[in-house]
């Protein structure tokens, strides 16, 4: 969400400066890349920017969607130490482009809808959840 910050708040937290970011990109460790990138690609509509290589396989991707990338990872935990992943998070990503119109290519791409399309938080949004249980909202209209 949108914080809206006063002038004088503005001058205050320039002293000592702090931290400024512009942009942020999740590391997702998933079990299995090729089925990773062709969900992200196929599902959501992202596009490899860069790969990684390790042996003449895929071990890493970098997706592009708009401006936001995500970042794909090979889990190379050794065999037999289960690691749980998609617990605990949510991806939250803003678009302009109309919610149900997404969440109906999501659903034709072979998608699974974890939330159907809702107003709430100032916006509308739909949720879906990737192929190791990460959990992704897309949102228009919130302030964000």
């Amino acid at each position: 969400m949108t914080q809206h910050v006063s002038a004088s708040a503005l001058k205050r937290r320039n002293q000592p400066e702090t931290l400024r970011l512009r942009a942020v990109m999740p590391v997702l460790t998933v079990n299995n890349i090729a089925t990773s990138i062709a969900w992200y690609r196929e599902v959501l509509g992202f596009v490899i920017t860069d790969q990684a290589e390790k042996d003449g396989r895929i071990v890493a991707a970098q997706l592009l969607a708009g401006k936001v990338c995500v970042l794909l990872m090979q889990d190379e935990t050794p065999s037999g130490i289960p690691r749980r992943k998609g617990e605990g998070i949510r991806i939250f990503c803003a678009t302009r482009q109309d919610v149900d119109e997404l969440a109906a290519l999501v659903r034709e791409r072979g998608g699974i809808i974890d939330q159907e399309p809702r107003d709430q938080w100032g916006g509308r949004d739909f949720a879906v959840v990737d192929p190791d249980g990460f959990h992704i909202s897309i949102c228009s209209g919130a302030r964000i």
